[in-house]
């Protein structure tokens, strides 16, 4: 008979395969259903918000239509060209600006509707501005020179028919009633005489929220929307903070608060799909959707970039519905797993008796050199299948360890260079500020970009654009002191470290020594390159105090020194003078103030 403990542990065993299979095929059934929920709320996102930005364009489609439609009016071209900015046909100008009015009343986004004429510098001639109780029609002592503005040349300077389309921004004309300070599109549209000569324009003024309002109508409410301009400002946001930075002097960018619609702001036409599980630190809590529009096609390249969202909460509801039952039946089948555990124990123990004395003096020995592997019975058989997996083992563990080395490296050098990556360079730096700030040892910092690598990369392609990064790595090695540290930041950006009293050096010899390196030609195949680098340079402790700064400075330095011309390199400090002098000089300008010559400025 064998001890009752070997039937225990067995049954232990095997009831714990049956609860962790049990276990892991509900936990799998309930992160499949999880991610299948995430990936339909991700398509239909995706639905969405490609029919609200056709919504969107159908708008101002519609909008730009209405445009057409006033501007083609007789009495809009007759009432135009007046001279005085009145029509001698007083009931012609009011029948247009009743017209005018039905437009607003219809339309509850727009917010103004004008005439303008192209004579008087931009002068108003009949205006109608959205307010509380409806249509108001501005007074002809209030209306105003708009020729100044872009919408008003811009739309004067297209042929008869065609449409302009502003950006989207806040309006900030005085007296407009209630488009003041509210987010706006303007759509204008030339107004022509029979000769087809223009002399004047019809401007609509839409409210970009009530817009939205109407494209997003049968949307579900749970839905968030985001719309940024081309250059990535956003313009509607959940967060109204948020929006048109631009407008307060700064810059609240759609690539920055989500990294991976960056490619919708270069060349990328390709929809963005984000959510909470995969993309944590992008889409928190959220699943997003983001879709590229032409806005304005008669404006060249313009673009919007429209996201919307939907909390993962929501989208998960039925998930968390159904891992309450999983849980359930994952108890039930535990329970079965552990009975069928005890039952299939009690079998299989019973014909393991006779291997009962091998297995304990297998299991005495503490070391498994002594294994009794010249025997043949079935413990020599497992004896020698212990053998060959101790074996076998130590060969994967080796594997593995080499593997853990290589890993480890790659993870701290560029694969391209062998040069030490952003990560470890950044460590090294911040070990020599600590062992600086107690010794007293001075550091610079020496920021690297190539000139023209981008155009050889364009023209002759990736491949020779990396050889072209690996031979000015191995110049850079070779150039440069074995204490000096050199890093591939990513791109065509390379940082050098130097420390000691050399550092003291890195602007006049060492930056120059570089910077004449890179110059010499490249020889890639038969074709000789010229690629050239500018330097920024920043000094511990002069021009900062840890390793963000260091580099922040350096790479301001870089690129002060790259607008001065190819080849060049400046340091931090000799940056700072110059913004120095140049303020000083602004401040001078300013005390002598303009001269008298009678000349007129208009602001």
């Amino acid at each position: 008979m064998m001890r009752p403990g070997l039937t225990f542990k067995l049954s232990v065993l095997l009831a714990l395969i049956g609860v962790l299979a049990s276990g892991t095929t509900g936990y799998y059934a309930y992160r499949a259903n999880r991610t299948m929920l995430v990936h339909e709320a991700e398509r239909s996102l995706l639905t969405s918000t490609e029919l609200l930005g056709q919504r969107f364009t159908v708008a101002i489609n519609e909008i730009a239509a209405d445009a057409l439609v006033l501007s083609t009016l007789p009495s809009a071209a007759s009432i135009a060209v007046s001279d005085d900015g009145t029509s001698p046909d007083v009931p012609m100008r009011e029948r247009l600006a009743q017209v005018f009015a039905s437009f607003i009343v219809q339309h509850p986004e727009y917010l103004q509707v004008r005439l303008i004429a192209r004579n008087h510098y931009g002068l108003e001639l009949i205006r109608l501005d959205r307010e509380s109780g409806g249509a108001v029609r501005v007074q002809q002592n209030a209306l105003q020179e708009k020729g100044q503005f872009a919408y008003v040349f811009e739309t004067l300077a297209l042929r008869p028919g065609r449409i302009y389309i502003s950006p989207i921004a806040v309006n900030h004309e005085h007296g407009a009633h209630a488009a003041e300070g509210k987010p706006t599109l303007r759509v204008g549209t030339p107004v022509a005489d029979a000769r087809g000569e223009v002399v004047g324009a019809v401007v609509i003024d839409v409210d970009l929220a009530s817009l939205l309002r109407l494209s997003q109508a049968d949307l579900p409410t749970d839905y968030q929307v985001y719309l940024a301009n081309e250059w990535g400002d956003f313009l509607v946001h959940p967060d109204p903070s948020q929006t048109f930075g631009f407008d307060n002097g700064r810059r609240v960018l759609m690539q920055d608060s989500f990294a991976a619609t960056k490619p919708l702001f270069e060349q990328s036409t390709r929809p963005v799909l984000l959510n909470g599980l995969t993309q944590p630190k992008d889409a928190a809590g959220q699943v997003l959707a983001f879709v590229r529009r032409p806005f304005g096609e008669s404006q060249g390249n313009r673009f919007l970039v429209i996201g919307l969202a939907k909390p993962l909460h929501d989208v998960l509801v039925g998930a968390n519905m159904l891992g309450n039952r999983i849980v359930r039946m994952v108890l039930i089948f535990s329970a079965f797993a552990i009975l069928l555990a005890i039952l299939f124990a009690r079998a299989l123990t019973r014909p393991l008796h006779t291997l009962a004395d091998a297995a304990t003096h297998f299991f005495s020995e503490h070391t498994m050199d002594a294994l009794p592997v010249k025997r043949t019975d079935e413990i020599g058989v497992l004896a020698r299948g212990f053998d060959r997996m101790r074996r076998e083992i130590r060969v994967q563990m080796d594997a593995l360890h080499s593997k853990q080395h290589e890993l480890v490296h790659l993870a701290s050098h560029d694969g391209l260079t062998g040069l030490p990556n952003r990560m470890l360079f950044m460590q090294k730096l911040e070990e020599a500020i600590d062992r600086a700030r107690v010794t007293g040892e001075r550091l610079a910092v020496l920021f690297i970009d190539l000139n023209r690598f981008k155009q050889i990369n364009d023209q002759y392609g990736h491949s020779v654009g990396d050889d072209v990064l690996a031979i000015v790595a191995g110049r850079l090695r070779q150039v440069l002191h074995a204490g000096d540290l050199v890093a591939r930041l990513g791109g065509d950006e390379f940082i050098v470290l130097v420390k000691g009293e050399r550092s003291a050096e890195a602007a006049p010899v060492i930056a120059a020594r570089i910077v004449r390196t890179i110059d010499d030609e490249l020889l890639i195949g038969d074709q000789p390159m010229a690629v050239g680098a500018s330097i920024g340079i920043s000094q511990f402790p002069s021009d900062g105090d840890s390793a963000e700064a260091l580099l922040l400075n350096a790479d301001a330095a870089m690129y002060a020194a790259k607008s001065g011309g190819s080849g060049a390199w400046l340091s931090y400090r000799e940056l700072i003078d110059m913004q120095r002098l140049r303020a000083g000089r602004e401040r001078e300008a300013e005390k002598v103030g303009p001269a008298d010559d009678g000349t007129d400025v208009i602001a």
